[in-house]
């Protein structure tokens, strides 16, 4: 007798209820309320006036908030989906990155939060144009720009490829009328709505992981299991000690370049310092800076762990080979609906999780594209001070266009593959080169904006080529890396296999074969790299230009556009140069005062 075919397990799966809809429906709700409250009913400006109140929430943000948003806005649905697809294909490698994420913490601290938040900036991008000059703004805006409208389209698809799995409902139905109400809660009510709907998102993102979690490893028959099926398949396994810049995770690439692109994505990026900078005093900034990093490291820890979940969930019946999950990014979603599809309601919650995980990062982007697009687009080129109406219209304007260009993009993404290496490749194209250009501000002062400029611009014109050449070679097949493990011998349905041979409820272990020793190509070079590369290309570049063009004196420089330990350094020579210049004068007895 012939079982059901994985078609039919497909649907059977489809359980997304009324109890489902109503609850992912509130999650929605909820949020339009908060953009409401803080548009129309709690519409207080405070010192600063309207702008900063709806850019920077009038600098008086509390701590908590502050704290759950960021984490919110930096776990995005591409972290909820694609680090426990990472875990289940290659294994914990990549976990290794929480070296680099602690110590990104304390160099962000000591190094590039004081130095913004004493200025007191709307746009961090401002900071270049009073530290170099006005060409280096508008290049940094640029950038972001760019950089942003590549990465919240695939913030977009992610959660609606969630959708499509539990409920079979098409991508580009769902994509448009989520993105409508994030747009509208976004342009209402500014930074204090994206704030506080971050709240909520950050409590569903939490509460939805923790259930899957528990009643998964209670399926599978606990925690004990989880552990000896995932040490048995080799997906848990100590840190890579060889050094090869080629090898995709390794400990080297994961703390090391794994500090550096969180540098970027944390320390100097619009999107993460518009929060910290709407706090009240630097001390604050750092309690939610360390706030931020333990409730990012425990998220991704319950991240890490569905990845072993699902493996041992689908250890005998891998479902990317029966093409039961069509994408890799449908693993996770694929889980909640085979563990808690006969609760109503619980896949409901479980897709108003990711779903919160991508508004919140949507909402983030498009309140930082505002604030950007104003400061740096629109003031430096206006002959008068715009009035409150203009800047208000404007600021709205930007979150409504930008965001009706995310929703078209995602027809680009969806033919693009894995999200988080993708999500991370394609950010690296400007993400060193502005971490670059940042450092050199805070760190050299010998560095002068010419030297910055042609520094910048030839690490992005790198860059852009690395990244293009990666993805090519791995659509082709040139670049492969070898995942763990994966088996078809227990599958109790029909389907036709992925591999060559095709069969019939394959009765086969499949293993990849290890890959021939490729060329090395530059591009050729782990992901993780790309921001570190990026910036080391832009800084050293810049250093020679601006000593081949005439370096600053910096003495001259003003000390507090720089990191607090050269700020005292400079102080020191400048209050020696002062003392020396200064006449001696000799009394009677021939000695000096």
């Amino acid at each position: 007798m012939v079982g059901p075919s994985v078609d039919d397990i497909k649907v059977s799966l489809q359980k997304f209820g009324l109890y489902d809809y109503v609850v992912f429906l509130l999650m929605l709700l909820s949020c339009m309320i908060i953009g409401i409250y803080f548009g129309f009913i709690k519409k207080k400006v405070k010192k600063g006036g309207a702008e900063a109140d709806y850019l920077v929430g009038g600098r008086q943000m509390s701590v908590i908030p502050v704290s759950l948003s960021l984490i919110a806005s930096f776990i995005s649905g591409i972290s909820l989906l694609g680090t426990p697809t990472e875990i289940y294909v290659y294994g914990i490698q990549y976990m290794y990155i929480v070296g680099g994420v602690i110590t990104m913490g304390f160099i962000m601290m000591y190094f590039y939060l004081p130095v913004f938040h004493n200025l007191q900036l709307t746009s961090t991008y401002q900071y270049l144009q009073t530290r170099f000059d006005k060409r280096m703004r508008l290049f940094g805006s640029v950038l972001f720009t760019f950089a942003t409208m590549a990465w919240l389209p695939i913030v977009i698809y992610v959660p609606a490829l969630a959708f499509n799995q539990v409920t079979g409902v098409n991508v580009h139905l769902i994509t448009p009328l989520v993105c409508v109400i994030c747009i509208f809660y976004t342009c209402v009510g500014g930074l204090k709505a994206v704030v506080w709907t971050d709240v909520v998102q950050t409590v569903l993102m939490f509460g939805a992981m923790a259930l899957i979690i528990a009643k998964g490893t209670y399926d599978v028959g606990g925690f004990a299991t989880v552990m000896d099926r995932a040490i048995t398949s080799g997906r848990i396994e100590g840190p890579d000690l060889r050094f090869d810049l080629t090898t995709r995770h390794n400990i080297y690439s994961c703390v090391i370049g794994g500090v550096i692109y969180w540098l970027k994505t944390n320390a100097v990026s619009q999107n993460m310092i518009q929060r910290y900078l709407s706090l009240p005093s630097l001390r604050a900034a750092k309690q939610a800076l360390w706030t931020f990093i333990a409730g990012t490291l425990f998220l991704l820890g319950l991240c890490c762990y569905s990845g072993l979940l699902i493996y041992a969930k689908y250890h005998d019946c891998d479902p990317l080979t029966t093409k039961l999950a069509v994408a890799k990014d449908q693993l996770l979603p694929l889980l909640v609906m085979d563990t808690l599809g006969d609760y109503p309601g619980l896949p409901g919650l479980f897709v108003a999780g990711v779903f919160s995980a991508a508004l919140s990062s949507l909402s983030t982007g498009l309140n930082s594209m505002s604030a950007v697009v104003l400061e740096d687009f629109f003031k430096p080129f206006t002959n008068r001070p715009l009035s409150e109406r203009a800047t208000a219209i404007i600021m709205r304007a930007v979150v409504g266009v930008f965001g009706t260009i995310c929703v078209g993009l995602v027809l680009v993404v969806e033919k693009l593959g894995a999200v988080l290496q993708l999500s991370m490749s394609l950010g690296s194209v400007s993400n060193g080169p502005l971490l670059g250009i940042f450092t050199l501000g805070v760190l050299v002062p010998w560095a002068n904006g010419t030297g910055a400029i042609v520094g910048g611009t030839i690490g992005l014109v790198l860059m852009s080529w690395i990244c293009f050449k990666a993805q090519l070679a791995i659509a082709s097949g040139e670049m492969s890396f070898e995942p763990k493990p994966v088996n078809t011998q227990g599958c109790s349905y029909t389907y036709i296999a992925s591999e060559p041979m095709s069969m019939l409820a394959a009765n086969v272990t499949t293993t990849a074969a290890p890959p021939s020793e490729p060329e090395f190509a530059l591009y050729h070079i782990s992901y993780l790299w790309y921001t570190a590369m990026g910036a080391l290309i832009t800084i050293i570049i810049a250093v020679i230009v601006s000593f081949l063009v005439g370096a600053n004196k910096p003495d001259e420089m003003n000390p507090k556009l720089f990191s607090p330990f050269i700020e005292r350094i400079l102080d020191r020579r400048r209050r020696r140069k002062v003392a020396h210049s200064q006449p001696r004068i000799e009394l009677q007895d021939g000695r000096f005062p």
